[in-house]
């Protein structure tokens, strides 16, 4: 059977983590059309997750139905899907829920917190142990199909999960018994609510029951440094999970996309009325919720809703660190940070028009936006962020910024083929007049439009 690497972005041929290609057959006609993961149970066994996860990944990201038969290790998705297609869902699955954020490595467990509705990752390798901070639709059924839950007791779908909890109770009712460890499971109090146990509920009473109560000859023994009672074990069990109240999972992914950007709005809206903006740790928050929203790429549209006035050169300044956490190395979310200046523009036409090619140079000159992303803008009027007689009118005001990079994009190459046969001494008198040439070329290009605020020698 022919064999890839479990991450297949990876092109080591020594890489030691493989996993069968998958195989894939389309069965049935008409509406009963059907495409069986002929191999699912020996890819889910080299990735070291349940087949079900995968399957059901495949199933959100199809939009089509899923069924389980873990006897015959059979595993369906509707529909009649190409096996090269569901080889790079598979991929995507993998990077979310199989390698580690830290080291890309797949000798990763998760563990699940129903109590919680959280879903932790920890790698064996590197020693990572964190929460998951991928937010997808599977999710929910990773929390209700733990990983530790016996495979059998799942059914093909939610529904047919409790469907077959409901009977199992109906049975024990007729049988006027419950089993040992169905009656230490309501002990606690609580029902885990569907498919699976609750984890973090059974952990506790176990810990319980283990630990017997204080008596006065437990108090004479010195050996213990913490209290080990009932009380502050439950106390230190509730200090534990505070922290990973931001990132429990819900029901926010089901939202619609403008519904997540409203949630986003008013989380930097707070922030920045709480003047919290400027804090490090606020910053990776903000991210963090970016990402559980599933909008990091459009977030810098609201950031420049929020965060851009008429003095958008001073705010630029103020927020450098935070832009750049979400427009770093990603051009889309640059994209979309020119569609936030765009709009801030026409807000504040009669300030800002004029000084549209400063504002871009600012937003280049603290990398903030690359020289790529807004070449590729300026090569096309869109009417997306803004009407069209705008944005036609902020391209005219930005174009001689945009043919200074050009340019210099073009002596850069020459460059680099005449530097060939040059001492280091001619290097260096070309490096230092290519400099003041860029700058006078500046200076003729913006100068009309950058404020008093903006001195073009100190860049």
């Amino acid at each position: 059977m022919a064999t890839v690497n479990v991450n297949r972005s990876v092109t080591d041929i020594f890489y030691r983590y493989k996993m069968p290609r998958l195989q894939a057959k389309v069965e049935g006609k008409g509406n009963g059309i059907k495409t069986v993961l002929v191999n699912m149970a020996e890819v889910a066994r080299a990735i070291g997750r349940p087949a079900t996860y995968p399957t059901k990944y495949f199933g959100c990201e199809l939009g089509a139905q899923t069924l389980f038969d873990h006897k015959n290790e059979r595993f369906v998705v509707n529909g009649s899907h190409d096996v090269n297609k569901l080889q790079d869902l598979l991929d995507g699955f993998i990077r979310k829920f199989v390698l580690c954020p830290e080291c890309d490595n797949p000798e990763t467990n998760l563990t699940v917190s129903a109590k919680n509705q959280t879903i932790s990752q920890s790698c064996k390798a590197c020693g990572f142990h964190g929460l998951l901070k991928v937010n997808h639709k599977v999710n929910t059924f990773i929390v209700k199909n733990p990983p530790s839950l016996n495979p059998a007791a799942q059914g093909s779908s939610l529904t047919e999960g409790k469907r077959s909890k409901k009977h199992k109770q109906k049975n024990d009712n007729a049988d006027g018994s419950m089993t040992n460890n169905s009656m230490a499971n309501n002990s606690g109090g609580e029902s885990d609510g569907g498919n699976g146990t609750n984890q973090a509920s059974q952990t506790e009473a176990e810990i319980s029951a283990a630990i017997p109560e204080k008596t006065s000859q437990d108090d004479d023994d010195e050996g213990w440094s913490v209290d080990v009672s009932k009380e502050a074990i439950r106390a230190r069990l509730q200090d534990l999970t505070d922290g990973a109240k931001g990132m429990t999972i819900s029901d926010d992914y089901d939202k619609t996309e403008k519904e997540r950007i409203d949630l986003f709005y008013e989380l930097v809206k707070d922030k920045r009325d709480k003047n919290l903006l400027q804090n490090i740790q606020d910053h990776k928050e903000l991210v963090i919720e970016a990402e559980r929203l599933d909008i990091i790429n459009k977030s810098p549209l609201v950031l420049a809703e929020l965060l851009f006035t008429e003095n958008i050169i001073k705010d630029v300044q103020k927020n450098r660190h935070l832009l750049l956490r979400f427009t770093h190395n990603n051009p889309k979310a640059q994209r979309y940070l020119i569609g936030g200046i765009e709009q801030t523009v026409e807000l504040h036409k009669a300030t800002l028009m004029s000084k549209v090619a400063g504002i871009f140079k600012i937003f280049y000159d603290l990398d903030i936006l690359d020289e790529a992303v807004i070449l590729e803008w300026a090569q096309k009027v869109s009417k997306r962020h803004v009407p069209k007689h705008i944005a036609t009118e902020i391209h005219e005001k930005v174009r001689p910024f945009v043919q200074w990079l050009e340019n210099a994009q073009e002596e850069s190459d020459d460059s680099e083929d005449s530097d060939e046969g040059k001492s280091d001494e001619d290097f260096e008198d070309s490096q230092v007049y290519n400099v003041n040439l860029k700058r006078e070329r500046v200076k003729e290009a913006v100068a009309d439009d950058l404020d008093d605020e903006v001195n073009i020698d100190e860049i």
